[in-house]
């Protein structure tokens, strides 16, 4: 079985997805292949977080506005709800709000607003704002619900687009323009291989060089007191030495040398906290961040019981009831954020290496089409 397009894609994750809709916008005629029965992977155990603000000066940061744009732009054609909007990041320690103060001077932080925690507790009364120092209020950000969005955007696709879908094929073989699947041969004058954490098959000898590891992360669904409304997404201390925005001021050092004193276990598995509000009033909870070749299967209670302990020490949530546990598997190790390969003129490699692709994955395709000639 043959079929001719003019782009085939590899992956029909968040970064497959933004591929498909970059080509189709293009008038492109668009084929994608995945290799389950739907998006199982890390594009749907996320926290459907569009993050701007902390994302790293550059190309990271540039790319995330321009996917909170696409995302803002798509969303509503495609049937898929904006939960909420904005991140309250609260800082708990002197430290913490002098890294906030370097941030805002930075022209990342244009349109945030640092206050002090009296006013936080005001304008976001689910903060937990005893004994903090300050908060920023970051506009920029948007929430969906990875579970659902990435199936409508699919569906959308589809629909809207002409995007033809090969769900439950393996991708076996891939050369210039030809896609060979356990189940039928693709012609396409350009090839797209979005495999995510996949370094095993068809993108290998691209992606060998690069070193990738692969790193897990523990998350959470929890059930606060009825009536809880969260508003925004929330992070918080352990964010700024983190997320490299933040991490790469001079003024995070010595709050990283504090937390290493007080957070030590937290800072070792990873951990940083995200907090987001679904539809049906429950909060999204995470996440940690353990390196592994190939990672266990296993997950730590030590792990989930320190996220939650944050929770508690960011917002006014003394008991919560845990809904859903699970685990999640993203590539990480290359010294930049996203890996785009040409192993030839006609195809192309893609492979988000940070956990930001919900974030960046349309800014990155339209890079990728922009400058494929």
């Amino acid at each position: 079985m043959s079929a001719a397009y003019d782009v085939v894609i590899a992956g029909a994750g968040i970064v497959g997805l933004a591929h498909a809709l970059a080509a189709a916008e293009r008038g492109l005629r668009v084929a994608v292949v995945e290799r389950d029965q739907r998006c199982v992977g890390a594009s749907i155990r996320n926290f459907g977080f569009v993050t701007v603000t902390g994302q790293p000066a550059g190309d990271t940061w540039r790319r995330a506005r321009a996917s909170r744009d696409t995302w803002a732009r798509v969303a509503p054609e495609a049937g898929i709800a904006i939960e909420h909007r904005g991140l309250w990041l609260l800082a708990q320690r002197p430290r913490a709000a002098e890294v906030l103060q370097a941030f805002m001077h930075t022209p990342m932080a244009e349109g945030n607003e640092l206050v002090d925690a009296s006013e936080a507790a005001t304008r976001a009364p689910a903060l937990r704002t005893e004994g903090a120092v300050a908060a920023m209020w970051s506009p920029h950000e948007l929430r969906v619900e990875s579970r659902t969005a990435i199936p409508k955007l699919a569906a959308w696709l589809a629909e809207r687009h002409g995007v033809v879908f090969h769900l439950g094929e393996t991708v076996l073989e891939a050369t210039a323009g030809r896609v060979r699947t356990s189940a039928r041969t693709l012609h396409a004058g350009r090839v797209a291989l979005c495999t995510g954490a996949d370094f095993t098959g068809v993108a290998a000898p691209a992606l060998v060089r690069h070193r990738l590891e692969l790193t897990r992360l523990q998350m959470l669904r929890v059930r606060p007191p009825a009536g809880f409304v969260l508003g925004s997404a929330v992070m918080g201390d352990l964010s700024l030495v983190r997320y490299g925005g933040y991490a790469a001021l001079p003024e995070a050092a010595p709050l990283l040398a504090q937390l290493q004193q007080e957070e030590a276990e937290s800072l070792d598995a990873g951990i940083h906290l995200i907090v987001v509000q679904s539809a049906d009033g429950t909060l999204v909870v995470g996440d940690s961040h353990h390196r592994f070749a190939t990672p266990e299967p296993f997950a730590s209670e030590r792990v989930d019981d320190l996220i939650l302990h944050h929770l508690r020490q960011t917002l006014r949530l003394d008991a919560v009831e845990v809904v859903e546990r699970w685990t999640g598997v993203y590539p990480v190790g290359a010294p930049v954020d996203c890996v785009i390969e040409a192993p030839d003129a006609a195809t192309r490699v893609v492979v988000v290496s940070s956990g930001t692709g919900a974030s960046t994955a349309f800014g990155i395709a339209t890079e990728v089409f922009d400058g494929w000639n």
